[in-house]
């Protein structure tokens, strides 16, 4: 055998065992994405299993006011409108502010200061929300005497929010290749303009990613709310002032009865809680999309 023919068997026994390799580590992922998705799929299974039996038009369209425990009726139209609004005011504050702060750590910090930043971020990433209710608690609603509000209740979550977002922006930026800023600039665009038309189109898929793990972060919190918003069982639909209801509210409000009926209250909240973050989701998607082709 020539050395040419023993280079060629080697270099097809390397190829055959890349190709085993390959294949052995595409089937152990697909089983891990299973393991993973199996406990996703029981739990919606049984939430709308569950959720079913109580969610309806009337549930979507009544609130709680002057309900009695025994009563069938009422629904969580009031929690539905203090959800969304509280997830607003916490998406309006934190996702421009954690995009800013991504943009700054990837594309402009060095040194001292980004480091410092970073473990801020850090640290705000694994406090408790019951912490974040309580600063809020402290300092607006007691310091300040703003009292119980959606409003209050939105910065809660924004403390919670803002370092996911920032996290994971950051993370979606870095995968954007140096090629394309390079590019941008050596044709004399300026660095912000490159940072607006070529990095964050070219990230925005991953960057809405990121946006909705924090509002699914967010979403389902209870503790913040129940020290900022504290609950109401009217329709409120002021954000500003005043007590406010919310999901997570109904849902633990509801689940802590003896009565059947109340719990089958908080199955159909907690459906329509996931259903309204589903929806966002497809939502923020579209948009996603949009953007990117339109860039």
């Amino acid at each position: 055998m020539t050395a040419i023919d023993t280079s060629l068997a080697a270099r097809a026994s390397s190829f055959d065992r890349r190709r085993l390799t390959n294949s052995v580590a595409t089937v152990l992922i697909g089983l891990c994405i299973v393991l993973a998705l199996i406990p996703l799929g029981l739990v919606l299974t049984y939430t709308i299993s569950k959720g079913s039996r109580a969610i309806g038009v009337g549930f979507l369209s009544h609130s709680m006011r002057n309900v009695t425990p025994l009563s069938g009726a009422g629904g969580a139209y009031h929690s539905i409108i203090g959800t969304v609004e509280q997830v607003l005011i916490a998406s309006v504050i934190s996702v421009p502010l954690g995009l800013m702060v991504a943009i700054y750590l990837v594309e402009y910090g060095r040194g001292r200061l980004a480091a410092t930043v970073r473990f801020f971020v850090d640290v705000m990433t694994g406090v408790p929300s019951i912490v974040a209710g309580l600063f809020i608690y402290a300092f607006w609603v007691i310091g300040l005497h703003k009292g119980f509000s959606g409003l209050a209740a939105g910065l809660a979550l924004s403390v919670l929010m803002l370092p996911v977002v920032i996290r994971s922006s950051e993370e979606m930026l870095k995968l954007v290749p140096d090629e394309l800023r390079e590019a941008s600039l050596a044709l004399a665009v300026p660095r912000w303009k490159t940072i607006l038309r070529v990095v964050l189109p070219t990230a925005s898929a991953g960057l809405t990613t990121g946006v909705m793990l924090a509002v699914g972060r967010v979403t389902g919190e209870t503790a913040p709310l129940l020290l900022t918003a504290f609950g109401f069982d009217s329709i409120h639909t002021d954000p500003l002032r005043g007590p406010q209801s919310g999901l997570p509210l109904f849902v633990f409000a509801q689940a802590r009865s003896s009565f059947q009926v109340a719990i089958d209250r908080a199955w159909a909240g907690a459906l329509t809680l996931i259903a309204i973050v589903l929806v966002l989701t497809v939502i923020a998607r579209v948009l996603a999309g949009r953007n990117r082709l339109a860039a």
